[in-house]
Parts: C-alpha cells; structure tokens; sequence
C-alpha cells in the first residue's frame, strides 16, 4: 500500500455544524445514513453479514468519528470492503487518508475525478459572490487544493458496477464536479444521490445549522456547470428513486421525494440555479 499520500497544504478543520451532526439515521436496512457536522456518509451493508462499503469521509479531521460509527454498527476493528466516493470536494474526501492508511482499503471514483484526488489539479475556486447566504460567503475558506491518493485510488468499473456493492449501478451526474457520480439500486429504488441534488438549502446558514428539510440543487458555490447539473437531476428523477440520501440534508423518501423532485426538475432554473455568480453564465454548455 503506497504510504505516500496527502492532503493539499489548504486542508483544515472547518468550523461549521448543524443540529444533525452526530445522528445516524437507519435508512433502509442495509443503508446508514450519518452526519458528519454538515456532511453525510453512508455506510452501505447489513450488520448481520459485518460485510458494507463506505460511501464518502466526511468533513476534515473525522476520522476518529467515522471509525467509531462503523465499529458501532458493524464491531469492534470491522472495516469497509472498499471506500465510494460520489466526488472529491473537502467534505466528501475530509477523512480519506487517514482512514485509508487505518484500514488498508480501496478507493474508487470516476476517471474524471482522478486529477483532483491524486494531486494533479484543484477544483475551481469556491464562489464566496454566488448568490445565497453565510455558507457561500464562507467558501474561500473551504480547502480546495487536489488532495494526492497515490495509487489508492481506482477508476469505477465502466460497465457501471460499484466494487462490493452488487445491487448498485453508478450513474455519472456532473455538473456540481465533472466526475461526480451517484448510485442507485433497481430493486428497491435506493439512491445515495451525493451532491447532485440535496434536501437542504446548503448556501445558507441557518437552514444548515436547523436542517430545515426542502430539496435544492447541487451547492452554489461551488457548482460550476448548471447546465450539467440540470440534466443530472433530470435523469435521477427518471429513476423514480422511493428513497434518497443526500450529501447533505435529511433522507427523503415517498410521496414527498417524488413530487420533490419533480418540482425541482420543472423549476431547476428558479429553484436550483442562482440569480448570479461567477458560473452562472446561463449559456454555459
């Protein structure tokens, strides 16, 4: 296992939370939803088999958070068969180092990822002048330099399979980053939607630190393709999922999912993409 990882010399802990920080929600059961400050994490698998995938890591230094909701629901020194990342933002690869050097695992993500997790290029820098509230003007603070993996990182198969997780299909969403990708299960129409659309207004303060529940688009600030974006949450919402994660906000599921998303899906550009903002070129293709 190469050793020789690390983060970009911007990573930091970052001071935001939110009353849902350190709640763990039984979603299905084989998927556990938990919130890492204003981040969340699933852990995908039943307890009974101690067999699972971790799908995303958190905010910056929550490893030790991590590795205690895993031992907790799947026993003492259990570890992931592999690590799903739906993308390579700071709070969706906050804890990966560390816990890939605790449990020796895979990581795998899509190929149009890879240059931002093996240190090869930064993301666009975040918008702090997007539309929105306190979080989008907090975003220069966000890390943002491309952390280095090394060769722990592997390309998602293409054929759409997810490594570990038999029943899922990955599905490339862009738009919010150019490799971000969702995952879906057909038989009982479980999405882990990542960042693609989430059930929170993530841009603004108090909606975060409350969780107040409403769906939204990708964050503002740092969304770079709206065009993309919009015909992602198209084809999620073609999926007709019953239940989804987000990477931030409350599970949703039901009546409330689906009519959720199709209002999002017919007033994407009212709901989800802001007035201004440096990406807000409305003919961005």
């Amino acid at each position: 296992m190469d050793k020789d990882m690390n983060y970009g010399s911007d990573y930091k802990y970052i001071p935001a939370t939110s009353v849902g920080s350190g709640v763990g929600i039984q979603v299905l059961p084989d998927l556990f939803c938990h919130t890492v400050q204003i981040v969340n994490i699933n852990l995908v698998g039943n307890p009974e088999t101690k067999e699972f995938v971790l799908v995303d890591t958190g905010m910056p230094d929550s490893a030790n958070e991590i590795i205690s909701v895993t031992e907790e629901r799947f026993g003492a020194n259990s570890r992931p068969k592999a690590i799903i990342l739906t993308h390579g933002h700071f709070d969706h690869v906050g804890a990966i180092i560390d816990l890939v050097k605790h449990w020796e695992v895979p990581v795998y993500a899509h190929e149009l990822e890879m240059p931002f997790l093996t240190g090869q290029r930064s993301y666009p820098e975040p918008d702090p002048t997007v539309e929105g509230g306190m979080i989008s003007k907090m975003s220069p603070m966000f890390p943002n330099e491309p952390i280095d993996l090394g060769n722990n990182v592997e390309k998602l198969p293409s054929d759409g399979t997810v490594p570990h997780m038999p029943d899922f299909r990955w599905i490339h969403t862009p738009g919010h980053a150019p490799g971000h990708v969702s995952l879906f299960r057909e038989k009982d129409r479980a999405l882990i939607a990542g960042d693609a659309f989430i059930t929170v207004k993530q841009e603004y303060l108090y909606k975060v630190l409350t969780q107040e529940q409403e769906i939204s688009g990708p964050p503002r600030y740092l969304t770079t393709d709206w065009k993309a974006a919009k015909e992602s949450v198209i084809k999620l919402e073609a999926l007709k999922p019953t239940v989804a994660v987000t990477g931030h906000g409350l599970p949703m599921s039901g009546e409330l999912l689906t009519s959720s998303l199709q209002k999002l899906v017919k007033e994407f550009d009212r709901i989800a993409v802001p007035d201004y903002g440096k990406y807000v070129d409305k003919n961005i293709h």
